[in-house]
């Protein structure tokens, strides 16, 4: 599992009632997401900067409310707007919005994972659906709640909002369905 001293991110201020190895290996997102490991890719990835800033607060796995044999991961983020997430007009760019959303979602699955199995697997996205609500403008700050919805075998899907801290309103919404990656086609010899 990957450790949070990269960031110097301590896994204790983080809120919710996820196990402390959890929380741990959620708390520092370059290193979760690969930045600081040697991968394949040797420059930089997309969007670098912003895993740096993003700052995860919550980590929970609860009973949920409508189906309470089942579980539900949530995991909460925040950050504040800058320059490199603007668009045209000032506002947090659509497909700055949906970076978050596919990526922080992903880390209410990991939870929920690592709760229930000790295990992390790989899963691709299948779809992004989302709605945008209202503006965030610079130097606004931002909460993304993301909250499973289902955790099959070979699909899972959760819900993300994105809310203005700073003006208390909804700024985007979406739906993020994820799946097992196939196996790679066998080399022809």
């Amino acid at each position: 599992m990957p450790s949070s001293e990269s960031t110097g991110v301590d896994p204790n201020s983080i809120g919710g009632n996820a196990s402390i190895e959890t929380k741990e290996a959620l708390s520092d997102l370059p290193l979760f997401y690969g930045i600081y490991t040697t991968s394949i890719h040797k420059g930089p990835i997309f969007a670098e900067d912003l895993h740096k800033r993003l700052k995860v607060t919550e980590v929970s796995v609860n009973k949920k409310v409508e189906e309470p044999n089942k579980l539900e991961g949530r995991v909460v983020l925040e950050m504040r707007v800058e320059e490199d997430m603007l668009n045209g007009a000032g506002a947090i760019h659509g497909g700055c919005t949906a970076f978050l959303i596919d990526i922080c979602s992903t880390l209410a699955l990991t939870a929920l994972e690592l709760e229930t199995t000790q295990n992390m697997s790989r899963s691709v996205s299948q779809s992004l659906n989302i709605v945008y609500h209202s503006p965030a403008n610079l130097g606004d700050d931002i909460r993304i709640v993301n909250l499973t919805l289902t955790a099959g075998a070979r699909t899972q899907s959760v819900r993300t909002e994105i809310w203005n801290a700073t003006h208390r309103r909804l700024v985007a919404s979406g739906t993020h369905i994820k799946m097992q990656p196939s196996a790679p086609p066998q080399a022809k010899l």
